[in-house]
């Protein structure tokens, strides 16, 4: 089902009672593989860093685990389906490396190319376009054990995965993602341990956030020697920083958060060197000899859109004290003494404060330090207590109010000059939820786990809604 004016309204403006978006405009919605397939046993797939993290116990809320999540390898074209009733024309979802290569190198599983391909062949029958994402965090648990992304050879290992997909699949599918969040990948798997591998080596942490900027580059230049018409990018997950107060300490605490969160992604990504403050703020853990000569120059590649995950802002305060903050990890390698401050803003279940205006500041900030590059909203969405009525259908108030006022900054951010192209909502289904398991909801469309019937939600009536006018209504 195509989405209605897609193509034929007028540009960006109030016409009539709708606030219009640019033509062709990418609307989409957005999942990841260990998240909704299940399947984990079937079609030659090898276990992930996932499916050892969430079988440890202790390690996912309520032992959840993603065996049979969404059960989407089995149910895509019901899911395809779910897509065209929604009325976007573009869906991001994520490619299992366990599933398409599950020695972790050599040839690919010849099942795992199958199911992606007939996936694919489903949502070009329905007018989708396909968004890959090569690496949502699944890594092969075989590469794990060989080290993990804190060794370079799996930065080259990913290099030739995704070379190999690209071969048999770039006929297709034109928009290729590298990475999703590296910031979580390496952080939270590697330095606070609250996502799989489960690791607390800030050390390696660093390590590995390298080596997934230098797969990414190396990943880059292999398919671009493919098929030079690709549309090639990496999404990271984004957050404005803010102080909590004029202290000094406080202005320093936040430039340190920010390097270990944004910078350390952006600068080499776009400006083919890592931040020199980043470095003198982690010379206790590491002196970083894991960056060799060219490397930088190599995540350097250019890149053809930029995808950016938001979801909130961070501010922040010195503790007072170069210490941790408390007894568990962090996260903010460099910047364990440096808290958190709570706004009193509205939440969302995840304990997210709400802030629209954190998306603006967040593509701003982009554009302006950084020059014009495409950029897409990759994920934006948000988690609440959806229960099934007694009606059978499920209300979600706040979730509608949530994408609406985020979807007016980002027409405020085109109106403003910043190249906004499209927008993915997080996510199409309810799934499993990372550490979090099935407790936290994010769909459009609301999961029985028991049934895996699916349900849509009031907001993905009110989403099929925009994007079949490709906008919003006007503000009374």
């Amino acid at each position: 089902m195509s989405s209605e004016g897609m193509t034929a309204a007028p540009g960006p403006g109030s016409v009539g009672d709708v606030l219009r978006f640019p033509d062709g405009f990418a609307w989409g919605a957005a999942t990841a593989s260990y998240q909704i397939e299940g399947a984990v046993h079937e079609g030659g797939r090898s276990p992930s860093i996932w499916d050892t993290f969430a079988h440890t116990p202790g390690k996912v809320q309520n032992g959840d685990t993603g065996d049979v999540a969404d059960d989407h390898y089995h149910r895509y074209r019901e899911d395809v389906g779910l897509l065209a009733d929604l009325g976007v024309t573009h869906y991001r979802f994520s490619l299992a490396w366990p599933r398409l290569q599950p020695g972790g190198r050599g040839g690919l599983n010849h099942d795992g190319v199958d199911f992606y391909s007939r996936l694919v062949d489903e949502l070009l029958g329905r007018g989708i376009q396909p968004w890959v994402t090569l690496y949502h965090w699944d890594l092969p648990q075989v590469l794990e054990d060989s080290g993990g992304w804190p060794v370079r050879d799996t930065a080259e290992r990913f290099a030739e995965y995704a070379a190999a997909v690209h071969d048999r699949l770039s006929d297709r599918i034109r928009h290729w993602t590298t990475l999703n969040e590296p910031w979580c990948s390496a952080f939270l798997g590697y330095a606070n341990g609250h996502h799989a591998p489960g690791r607390t080596e800030p050390g390696a942490a660093l390590a590995a956030a390298h080596h997934l900027m230098l797969g990414h580059g190396l990943a880059v230049q292999a398919m671009r020697s493919q098929d030079a018409s690709s549309t090639l990018g990496i999404t990271l997950n984004l957050y404005p920083v803010d102080p909590a107060s004029d202290a000094p300490a406080d202005a320093d605490a936040a430039r340190r958060v920010d390097a270990v969160s944004n910078r350390i992604f952006l600068d080499p990504l776009l400006r083919g060197r890592y931040p020199e403050d980043l470095r003198r703020d982690v010379a206790e853990i590491s002196n970083m000899a894991f960056v060799a000569g060219g490397d930088e120059k190599v995540i350097n590649a250019p890149l053809d859109v930029l995808g950016v995950n938001y979801y909130t802002r961070h501010v922040v305060r010195a503790s007072g004290a170069r210490q941790p903050t408390s007894t568990r990890a962090s996260a903010w390698v460099g910047s364990a003494d440096v808290q958190s401050v709570d706004r009193g803003l509205p939440k969302t279940e995840m304990g997210w404060e709400i802030d629209p205006q954190g998306l603006y500041d967040v593509l701003e900030r982009v554009q302006r330090e950084y020059g014009p590059i495409p950029l897409y909203i990759t994920e934006n969405g948000a988690a609440f207590a959806d229960e099934l009525g007694p009606d059978g259908t499920v209300a979600d108030p706040q979730r509608v109010a949530y994408l609406d006022d985020h979807f007016r900054v980002a027409r405020r951010a085109i109106d403003d000059g910043i190249d906004l192209r499209g927008y993915f909502v997080w996510t199409l289904i309810d799934n499993f939820e990372w550490a979090w398991g099935f407790s936290k909801r994010f769909g459009l469309v609301y999961v029985d786990y028991e049934t895996q019937r699916r349900i849509p939600k009031d907001s993905a009536r009110w989403f099929a809604g925009v994007t079949r006018r490709n906008g919003l209504a006007t503000a009374v």
